[in-house]
C-alpha cells in the first residue's frame, strides 16, 4: 500500500493500518470484500458489504468507507456509506451512526471489526438514533412501508452490478422474511415488531435472544 498522507499518522500507526488492511485484505469479514483504494490513501479505507439475508437490503452491495483522522487511533475514524441506502442510521450524505465509532470506541477496535458492526447495523437498525428521522420514524410506526422504500432503494441503488454511488437518502423497502428479522431485531417491545403477523413474530421471538446476545459481542 502507499503512503499517502503517512506524514499525518505516527510510525506506530502507520505500521499498524498496514498490518489491518492486509489482514482485511486477505480475510475480510463474513459478508464484507476490501476494496483497495484507487489513490493508495492510507486515511480511507473500503469495504463491500453485501445486504444480509433475510433484511431489506438482501442481494444488494454496498460500498463503505472508514475515513481515518491524523489522531486515529486516539479518535474513531468516520463511517459512511457510498452507496444509496434507506435507513435509519445512515444520514442524508452517508454518514453513519453506531456507537463503535462514537461512544463505544476504543484503540483496541479493529477495521475488520468496525465493517463487522456496521453490515450487523443492517440487521439490527437503531431507530432511537436515527440520523434519517424520516427512515426512523417509519421503522418504528409502520414497518411494511419501511421495508418497502429499503428494498426499493436497495434494488435500485445497490444491485450487485451497480457502481457505488454517493450519498444516502430517499425509499425504498423488504421481503416478508427479512421485515421479520430486522423488525425483531431493532429491539424489545418495538411498534415494528408488534406489528408483525402472529407467525412471524413467534419466529423472531425464538431467534432474538440469540441475534442480541451475539451483537452485544461486537
Amino acid at each position: 500500500m502507499a503512503s499517502n498522507n503517512c506524514e499525518n499518522f505516527s510510525p506506530q500507526t502507520i505500521s499498524r493500518l498496514h498490518r489491518e488492511v492486509g489482514e482485511l485484505a486477505r480475510a475480510s469479514p463474513e459478508g464484507c470484500t476490501f476494496v483497495p483504494s484507487e489513490t493508495d490513501n492510507i486515511a480511507e479505507i473500503m469495504c463491500d458489504i453485501e445486504g444480509p439475508v433475510g433484511t431489506p437490503y438482501e442481494g444488494g452491495s454496498f460500498r463503505v468507507k472508514l475515513v481515518l483522522s491524523s489522531d486515529y487511533p486516539s479518535s474513531p475514524p468516520r463511517g459512511f456509506f457510498l452507496t444509496r441506502i434507506y435507513h435509519p442510521n445512515v444520514g442524508p450524505t452517508g454518514d453513519i451512526c453506531v456507537n463503535t465509532l462514537k461512544k463505544d470506541w476504543t484503540q483496541a477496535v479493529t477495521m475488520a471489526h468496525i465493517f463487522q458492526v456496521i453490515r450487523c447495523l443492517l440487521i439490527v437498525p437503531f431507530p432511537e438514533s436515527s440520523l434519517n428521522d424520516e427512515a426512523g420514524k417509519l421503522f418504528m410506526e409502520s414497518y411494511e412501508e419501511f421495508s418497502r422504500r429499503a428494498r426499493l432503494m436497495t434494488s435500485v441503488h445497490a444491485a450487485k452490478n451497480k457502481a457505488a454511488a454517493g450519498g444516502c437518502c430517499g425509499g425504498a423497502g423488504s421481503s416478508d422474511g427479512s421485515s421479520a428479522l430486522a423488525a425483531a431485531a431493532a429491539g424489545e417491545g418495538s411498534v415494528a415488531a408488534a406489528a408483525l403477523p402472529a407467525a412471524e413474530a413467534r419466529k423472531i421471538a425464538k431467534a432474538k435472544d440469540g441475534k442480541k446476545k451475539a451483537l452485544r459481542r461486537l
